[in-house]
């Protein structure tokens, strides 16, 4: 991060799903401090679940103003003090309405910038998803494709990316970008996922006489065992999806020739040891140069 000159993260604060038999907005699994923080501008991101917002009898005034409240209970817990809020929310035709009359509560009631996720889809048909009343959008440039049991690469796809490129440049939002540097491993049986693995290490698997390299990012389960607290049934396979570091370049390229304004700043999902030891740190530079 000092290598990388990095001033500011966005910490994912809370999630906020529908709970119980009651089916009522709840924050999960709160963010924990266990060290203070100090040196950097703190983002809280809240993400909430788009069922959330398909709730027909959600009351949006009474969510922003818990939502508010939640994350200033945090940052008064831990002595941070903050400027923005992002939300992230993949909110569809259906929820629109909702999650619109939300973006509007919660900036009033919170009185601070705002930003917001915008996926791909968002940004190529704004005039019927209709634009979040935020300061700038985040585009999220991965999770393009489906998960599926195929040989494509659900988180970048370049092919399903250009369907969307050119529509950056009409779009009215002022916008950074959000690019990749995660990996996962689609566990499929008998055709069918299961279940996605994260921090799959490659070099573990290849050390493991239980898996056998079958071609490029496909693991075969040679004989039933357990990895990583995960059980694995013979014939099982895992799919291995990641970014390289080539991907990020080709990214950066896309995007600066499709883009009008430059983004603020480049945002690599996720800061994580695990993540980041898949790449030489020189890379983040490279890539925020180009865009």
């Amino acid at each position: 991060m000092t290598e990388n000159q990095v001033k500011r993260i966005y910490i994912r604060y809370f999630d906020i799903d529908l709970i119980g038999k009651s089916q009522k907005p709840f924050p999960k699994t709160p963010i924990r401090f266990e060290e203070p923080v100090s040196g950097f501008e703190i983002i809280p991101v809240v993400y909430i679940k788009n069922k959330v917002m398909l709730d027909k009898n959600l009351n949006v005034i009474d969510l922003a103003q818990k939502t508010d409240s939640f994350i200033k209970q945090i940052n008064s817990k831990n002595n941070i003090h903050i400027q923005e809020i992002q939300i992230d929310c993949d909110w569809t035709l259906e929820s629109k309405d909702n999650y619109l009359r939300f973006i509007d509560a919660f900036k009033k009631v919170s009185n601070k910038k705002l930003s917001a996720t915008i996926r791909l889809h968002q940004i190529k048909y704004f005039e019927k998803t209709k634009i979040p009343n935020v300061d700038r959008g985040v585009l999220m440039y991965y999770n393009m494709g489906k998960i599926a049991s195929d040989s494509l690469n659900s988180i970048y796809d370049r092919n399903i990316a250009k369907r969307y490129l050119s529509s950056l440049q009409n779009y009215p939002l002022p916008i950074n970008i959000a690019l990749p540097i995660y990996s996962w491993g689609v566990h499929i049986r008998d055709g069918k996922i299961i279940g996605l693995r994260s921090k799959i290490d490659v070099g573990n698997l290849k050390n493991n006489n239980s898996f056998v390299l079958t071609k490029e990012n496909w693991f075969t389960v040679k004989k039933s065992a357990f990895a990583e607290g995960v059980f694995y049934k013979e014939n099982d396979q895992l799919k291995i999806e990641s970014i390289s570091k080539n991907d990020l370049l080709e990214m950066a390229d896309d995007l600066e020739e499709n883009t009008i304004q430059n983004p603020k700043e480049i945002i690599f999902y996720d800061l994580d040891e695990f993540n980041l030891k898949n790449y030489d740190t020189a890379i983040f530079k490279k890539v925020t140069d180009c865009i």
